[in-house]
This record gives C-alpha cells, sequence and structure tokens, in this order.
C-alpha cells in the first residue's frame, strides 16, 4: 500500500473519530439590543396648572427617541429590545436645568481634572436631561458634540456664550461685534451679566434681535427690567430686576405692586428662571448649617467646598445683604407665587454648581422652595420639563413622554406628583436614549465621593 493510500485513510479514521465525538456547543453571542421596551409603566402628563397619570403603558425608545407610547396590553414590540419592567412605577419627563452652568474643559489648575465629567454625570444621575449653560467657555462647543456623539456621559446642553458684561463690553459696537462674533461661532444663546450701559445693552439687544439669537440672564442696573423687557430679553433669571422695579429690596412689596409686575411681565411675554433656594444663600436668607449639612457636598472637590463654606463666613457677592436677606427673600416668594398665579411663564433653574447648588441634586431644593411659595407640584414639574421644552422648541422635542421626544425621563417607585421627593430616589434614567440603571448610577457617585472624600476634622 503506498504511502499516500495510507495517509489517506488515517485521515479519514481521524475525522470519523472526531466526528462521532460530543462537540462543544457554540458561545452565545451577546447582541446588542436594538431598542428598549418599558412595560407596565405610569406616563406622567404634565400641564402648566395639572398633572395626570395613564396607567399601565408601554414606552418604546430606538436611538435617541421615544417611537411609541400605548397600552401595554396592546403594543406590539419589535425584536431585539431589551425589555424593562415598570409595573407599578412612573415614568416622568427628565428634568431641564435652564440656568446650569458646565466647569470650563480645563480645570486651569483650580479642579481637578475629573470636576468636569464627574459635574456632567451628576446631572444625569439626578435626572436632569437637559442643560442651559448659562456662562460660556472655550472648548464647551466641543464638550456639546462629545456628549452628542457619545464620547461623555452628559445632558444635552444648549449653551451661551462668554457673557456680556462691564468688563467685556466697552462701547455699543463691541456688543454688536460680539453677537455676531457668537452666531457664527455656534453659541445657542447670549448671556447678559450686570454692567452694561443702556446703549451697550441696546446695540446687543438689536443686533441679537436681527441675528435671531435669545438673550436671557440678569438686568444691568442701567437698563432696568421695563427696558430689558422691551428690548425682548427672553429670560429675566434669578428675578433680577424685578425688586428693584419696584423698589422693594428693604421692605415689603405690595400687592399693587406685585400685581404691576405681573402685567408688566405678561405684555413683554417674557419668562423668568427664579432660582429660588440658590438666591436665599447668596443674600443670607438661607439656614447655614442646613446648608453645611447637605449629604450631597461629599461630591464636589475640597476647593469647591472651601469656597462655600467661605462664604457662609465672608459673603462676597454684592447680592448679599444681611440686614434686608429676609424681607427680599419673603417678597421673592411672593413674587414668584404672584407670577404663577397671573400666568407668566415659569422655566425651572438652580444655578448649579453654584453656592451649595450640586449639579442634579440642587433641583429637589429648588422644587421644596418653589412649593413652600405655594406653586403646586404639577406646576413646578411642568416648569422644568414641558416649559423647557417649549422654550427650545426650535431646536428638538423634548419634555413630554410622547412619540418623536427625545428620550430623556426617570423611571420613579412613586408618584411624583403627590411625593416629589420621588424623584430623588429614582430607579434609573435615560438620557438621549441611554439607559442607566440605579446599580450603575450608585456605583459611579460612590467613585465620585471616594475620589474627593477628606476627613471629617478638614470639612469643619
Amino acid at each position: 500500500m503506498s504511502r499516500f493510500i495510507t495517509f489517506v485513510i488515517a485521515s479519514l479514521s481521524l475525522l470519523f473519530i472526531s466526528a462521532c465525538q460530543p462537540q462543544p456547543e457554540a458561545p452565545e453571542v451577546a447582541v446588542e439590543p436594538t431598542g428598549y421596551a418599558f412595560h407596565g409603566v405610569n406616563v406622567v402628563t404634565l400641564t402648566r396648572t395639572d398633572g395626570d397619570v395613564r396607567a399601565n403603558q408601554t414606552v418604546l425608545v430606538a436611538g435617541d427617541r421615544i417611537t411609541a407610547v400605548g397600552d401595554t396590553a396592546t403594543l406590539s414590540v419589535p425584536e431585539n429590545y431589551k425589555h424593562i419592567d415598570g409595573t407599578g412605577k412612573y415614568l416622568l419627563a427628565g428634568l431641564a436645568e435652564m440656568h446650569g452652568h458646565v466647569p470650563p474643559a480645563s480645570g486651569f489648575g483650580q479642579y481637578p481634572d475629573r470636576y468636569l465629567d464627574d459635574v456632567l454625570f451628576m446631572y444625569v444621575a439626578n435626572g436632569v436631561t437637559t442643560v442651559r449653560g448659562m456662562l460660556g467657555y472655550p472648548h464647551q462647543l466641543q464638550l456639546k458634540r462629545d456628549i452628542t456623539e457619545g464620547k461623555r456621559i452628559g445632558p444635552t446642553l444648549y449653551l451661551a456664550g462668554p457673557s456680556f458684561n462691564g468688563n467685556s463690553i466697552e462701547s455699543p459696537e463691541q456688543a454688536t461685534q460680539r453677537v455676531i462674533d457668537q452666531r457664527d461661532e455656534g453659541w445657542d444663546l447670549l448671556k447678559v451679566h450686570p454692567g452694561l450701559t443702556l446703549a451697550e445693552y441696546q446695540a446687543m439687544a438689536k443686533t441679537a434681535r436681527n441675528a435671531k439669537m435669545d438673550f436671557g440672564g440678569h438686568v444691568p442696573t442701567d437698563v432696568g427690567l421695563e427696558e430689558a423687557l422691551k428690548a425682548g430679553q427672553r429670560t429675566i433669571d434669578h428675578l433680577d430686576g424685578y425688586l428693584e422695579a419696584i423698589d422693594a429690596t428693604n421692605r415689603a412689596a405690595s400687592r399693587y405692586e406685585l400685581d404691576y409686575l405681573v402685567a408688566l411681565s405678561l405684555r413683554y411675554n417674557v419668562a423668568v428662571v427664579p432660582t429660588q433656594a440658590l438666591w436665599a444663600t447668596i443674600i443670607g436668607a438661607a439656614d447655614k448649617d442646613a446648608l453645611r449639612a447637605y449629604p450631597e457636598i461629599k461630591y464636589v472637590p475640597q476647593q469647591v467646598r472651601d469656597g462655600w463654606f467661605g462664604y457662609l463666613e465672608e459673603p462676597t457677592l454684592g447680592y448679599f445683604n444681611q440686614d434686608n436677606a429676609m424681607v427680599q427673600q419673603q417678597n421673592r416668594q411672593r413674587l414668584i407665587k404672584a407670577l404663577y398665579d397671573g400666568g407668566v411663564p415659569m422655566i425651572f433653574g438652580t444655578d448649579a454648581p453654584q453656592l451649595f447648588s450640586v449639579p442634579g441634586f440642587s433641583a429637589m431644593h429648588e422644587i421644596r422652595m418653589l412649593r413652600d411659595a405655594g406653586i403646586p407640584t404639577a406646576g413646578i414639574l411642568h416648569s422644568a420639563t414641558v416649559a423647557a421644552g417649549e422654550y427650545f422648541a426650535d431646536k428638538d422635542k423634548f419634555g413630554a413622554i410622547a412619540e418623536g421626544q427625545r428620550a430623556d425621563f426617570m423611571l420613579l417607585n412613586e408618584n411624583p406628583l403627590i411625593a416629589p421627593e420621588a424623584i430623588a430616589e429614582h430607579a434609573g434614567v435615560m438620557v438621549a436614549g441611554q439607559w442607566l440603571d440605579r446599580a450603575t448610577i450608585d456605583a459611579r457617585l460612590a467613585e465620585i465621593a471616594a475620589a474627593y472624600a477628606v476627613s471629617t476634622d478638614t470639612e469643619q
């Protein structure tokens, strides 16, 4: 027998033996889901004055969009969707921080390099899925793109450029050019700070209107509330200029004066972003011991903590006025209730991360402050969801649980219309179609706290 024939017979024998042996099962290949299906959820719907719940719904998400909302019993779910049981839970649209801040891309030696990404995550971890950034820094537009492209986890950003203020603007011509520059650079809106002259402000406002750019923020002293409203300022943040317009920073405002401010606001169709909790801290009306005891302070770097605790001992902002702090705060609470009752649009904001306003966590303090002012819970939640979506309606659809809306929402264990504190104990957050369950969020928050941990003695 030739060597070749012998080799063939041997080879065939091996193949036969191999075929008779039990073969190992092929390993399963994990398949990424093509979408999400939230089953059995109670969908929270909001109007400016009321809220409702649609029971036993299924919500489908594909990409960054809600693609369908319908009865769980009848809505068909496509194949290869990840199924999430929401039985007994509530789905609430993600909150918007309409006066927030994003740190610079570089810490400039002041903050740890990680602080930027930690701030972005803390917003999302608390269900804040949209942020209107109200002070532009270089590279923030790239940051916005990074989030959109999935390179960073963070809320959808709408960004104001570097601010118009008494230091950055020296002439009406410079104000005009700065508007054109920021439009061409791609900023979403303009930020107004104190210090502008009336002529500079008017030049900015005229150019902004022609460029179809919104502007909002403070009311410069030389401009005043009525002139700012006439010029078309889209939002008045911090209620800036309101009490000054009626000269009520050191005395109780009358009902007649509050009615006047409501009528003025309605006449010019302005929206207010109150930032009530933060402003109580700034002017000296907040409980210092309560501020120091905020548990979420552990999520910010020591340098930030030191600055906040230092402010309580030696305030550095001109708005601080200990003698009149309580009367100002009472006026502000009465004013925001009058504005709400009168139908003036209100949009939610906390000015995080400023004094004791830890990103995302600050939302609960603002909700409590607005409830103390007499604003119904549905109205507060509407200001943080639907109203924010309406403000940015020309840019995207978000702020509600409905087909075509951006997939931004929280899964809650209780009805937020009855127990808004349920927001702080949510079961997970979806941000632009990315699902983060509670365990994932808690693990990342624990890691942030560990990175910024200091001894108890150092914190005192």
